[in-house]
This record gives structure tokens, C-alpha cells and sequence, in this order.
């Protein structure tokens, strides 16, 4: 194998990008000395990827620049079960259709990450080709004796699933990803699996499994979740999940969230979501006082660049500057066509997607945190008239933040 340009593990390292890891010293060896295969699984349960997927790919993504070939392992055949990990309920069962299209959505956003060409080119391999047509008895009888069921209902994974009841239908999930890696080690020479720390039970599952059979030779590397400052996993926004499609969550709603992070969580965001210079990401997250909206600013770019496009990101910027600053054109902040300009204040607040509800936008009225354009909303029966409109366009706003353009 070559040599590796730089060693992951330092890279990695340098960034505070590893969170758990199998078997350190034997790692660090191999980073050091040779190029291998790394995988990471994506379970196909959305047309998109979400936030939640982000610093995995930027992990693998340091994996491909330092020498080694990215693996990327769609879960068609897993998402036909569903991964339990973190969860209360039972994920809705997908069709095959469904899994089809959802695969190819995700493919075209994880090449803004990993690059499918050159010597190390990433390759793509669907567990659905090897999953749905196993024969169960064989593939219990084989591997079903390498996995002790109380060491699996002692995993972090299964815990909130077992207040509810986890289903045995469920309990495959922890076999099939362990069979996955063992697949790629035989098949593609695949030696790490990558992913969130959530995953550490299934991923150490899967070394454990290799290592039974082979003796050696498996890692794996969990990267830290994205938490806010309240400890909570960050990415949800006024309508629901920040996702990687432009579809689902605008540049400009995108660009907005990461410009509207805490303080102290512009350091967590630059080392983690965007390739700057650790000096740089240290410079800039140490800036005092007011100055740290700069940093946000310039993170709020990064990102929204490495997703959207350069493009994108300047206008989401040009809007935030015409709303924030007097300065920029509000031509690609996020709008709603209204068909009908004498509409219900309640009724644009849903339309706009600022509540769900009828009976959420009354509260946010109810609770002054509805404004229209720059007035206090504070009659949940107020109906918008042409008076309310300059230029074509009222602007609906709720709290500080989340502002939406209603064009006649």
C-alpha cells in the first residue's frame, strides 16, 4: 500500500475530530504507514441528508485528502429495517422505491464532500446487493453465534428503544451493520468504519466480529455529535431539521442558523464544519466581546459555500445584510407568494411555515413574538391589507431571527 500523504490520526487529532476509538496505538501505526479503505454507512430513510451526517462526511473527507479511498456504504438494505440507535420509537418502514430515490438524492450531496475520481476515488456500494437476498438460517447459524444478546441490550444504542420494547425485528439491525463491515474487509480490504459517536455500539459490534473471524486488522473511529451549548444536538430549526437539500432548508434559512450560534460554540462549529486553519478557527473563536459576530459570520459563509456553493452563499449573505444591516438585497431571503393579500395573520404564519398550526401561531401572537414589518402583532384576529405592503412585499417576522418575505 503507499505511503499515506499525512497521518488521519494527527489530522484528526489536531481538530479534536476523534471521540472513541478501537485499538489507539495499533491505529496510529497504520495512519503512519500505508493507505487503506474507510467506510461510512448512510441509512436511506430520507430524500436528504440532515446536519447529523455533516461531520462524518467532513471526517471521511480529511480520510480521502490524507491518501486513503473513501468507501461510501448506502444502507438499502438496513434502511429496510431501520437503525434503533437513539430512539424511542420504531422507524417507519420505507418502500424499495422510496430507499431507490432517497439513495440518489444522498449520492449527489456526498460529492460535495469526497471526491469519486482519481487514484483514491471514493466508491459507492449499496448492502442492499448483499442484505436482501441472504438466507436467515445461514446467516444466523454462521454469525449469529459471534454476538452474546446481554452484551447487546447492555448497548447504548438499544436503551431508549427497551423503555418502550425493542423488537427482535429491531435487534437485527446491530448483525447487519457488523456484517456489513465484515463484508467490505473481505471483499474491498476495507480495514476502518467511520461514523457518529451514536453508532459506537454497532461500529465496535462490527470490529468485534472481524477480529473474531480474522484476528485483526478492523478499527473503528467515532467523531463527535454536534451539541449546542445546553448539550442537545444542534440542527433543528423553525421547520423542523436543517437539511443539506436546498429544497428542504434555504441557503439563506441555512446560512442563518450557523450565523445565529452561541459564543461558544463558534470554536465547535469552525474546527469541525469548515477546513480552516486550526490557527485561524482559534484566532477567530477567541475574538472578544462583539467581535465574535465576525467569527459568525465568517462561519455562516464557510458552510453555507461547502453546501450550497459560492453562489448561494453570497446571497444568502446579501440578504442577511439587507435585514440586519440596512445594506445588501432582500431578493433571496426566504418568500411566500400570497394569492390573496387580505390574509389572516394566523393564516400567513402557517403558510410561511413560522407554526404548523393555527393554534401554535395564536400562541406566538399571544406571547409577542410576532412582528409585521417591524410592528408588534398582538391581535391574533389582525388581516392583512394592501397598507401592510412596500414595494410588493411585507416582511413577517418571528422573535429576532426567523424572517420571512410575503410578496403579493
Amino acid at each position: 500500500m503507499a505511503k499515506p500523504l499525512n497521518s488521519i490520526y494527527d489530522v484528526l487529532k489536531e481538530r479534536d475530530l476523534i471521540k472513541q476509538i478501537t485499538f489507539e496505538e495499533e491505529f496510529k501505526k497504520l495512519a503512519e504507514e500505508e493507505t487503506f479503505s474507510v467506510y461510512l454507512g448512510i441509512d436511506p430513510t430520507a430524500d436528504s441528508i440532515h446536519i447529523g451526517h455533516f461531520i462524518p462526511l467532513m471526517m471521511m473527507s480529511y480520510f480521502q485528502k490524507c491518501g486513503h479511498r473513501p468507501i461510501l456504504l448506502i444502507g438499502g438494505g438496513t434502511a429496510c429495517i431501520g437503525d434503533p440507535s437513539g430512539k424511542t420509537d420504531m422507524r417507519k418502514m420505507l418502500t424499495k422505491e422510496e430507499i431507490s430515490k432517497n439513495v440518489d438524492n444522498i449520492i449527489k450531496q456526498v460529492s460535495k464532500f469526497i471526491s469519486f475520481d482519481g487514484e483514491n476515488g471514493a466508491i459507492i456500494v449499496n448492502n442492499g446487493d448483499w442484505i436482501l437476498d441472504l438466507n436467515y438460517m445461514d446467516f444466523i447459524r454462521t454469525y449469529g453465534i459471534y454476538f452474546n444478546v446481554n452484551h447487546m441490550l447492555d448497548a447504548e444504542c438499544f436503551k431508549q428503544r427497551m423503555e418502550k420494547g425493542l423488537t427482535f425485528f429491531e435487534l437485527n439491525y446491530m448483525l447487519m451493520q457488523s456484517y456489513d463491515f465484515l463484508h467490505l474487509f473481505e471483499e474491498k480490504g476495507c480495514k476502518v468504519e467511520i461514523g457518529g459517536d451514536d453508532q459506537w455500539s454497532n461500529m465496535l459490534a462490527g470490529v468485534d466480529l472481524i477480529r473474531k473471524i480474522h484476528q485483526n486488522g478492523s478499527f473503528c473511529v467515532t467523531c463527535p455529535l454536534l451539541l449546542n451549548s445546553e448539550g442537545k444536538k444542534m440542527g433543528k430549526t423553525v421547520n423542523g431539521a436543517l437539511w443539506l437539500d436546498a429544497n428542504k432548508t434555504s441557503p439563506y434559512e441555512f446560512y442563518q442558523y450557523w450565523r445565529n450560534i452561541e459564543d461558544t460554540e463558534v470554536y465547535d462549529v469552525l474546527r469541525m464544519l469548515t477546513y480552516m486553519p486550526m490557527e485561524e478557527v482559534k484566532r477567530l473563536s477567541s475574538l472578544p466581546g462583539e467581535q465574535i459576530n465576525e467569527a459568525k459570520k465568517i462561519a455562516a459563509f464557510e458552510i453555507t459555500k461547502l453546501i450550497h456553493g459560492e453562489e448561494e452563499a453570497l446571497k444568502a449573505e446579501e440578504a442577511a445584510k439587507a435585514l440586519f444591516e440596512g445594506s445588501g438585497s432582500l431578493d433571496n431571503m426566504p418568500t411566500v407568494k400570497l394569492e390573496n393579500i387580505n390574509i389572516s395573520i394566523v393564516d400567513a404564519i402557517v403558510l410561511s411555515g413560522i407554526a404548523p398550526s393555527k393554534g401554535q401561531a395564536r400562541t406566538l401572537i399571544s406571547q409577542g413574538g410576532i412582528s409585521l414589518n417591524d410592528k408588534k402583532i398582538d391581535n391574533v384576529n389582525y388581516t392583512l391589507s394592501e397598507n401592510d405592503f412596500t414595494n410588493n412585499y411585507a416582511i413577517l417576522k418571528k422573535g429576532k431571527k426567523v424572517f420571512y418575505k410575503l410578496e403579493k
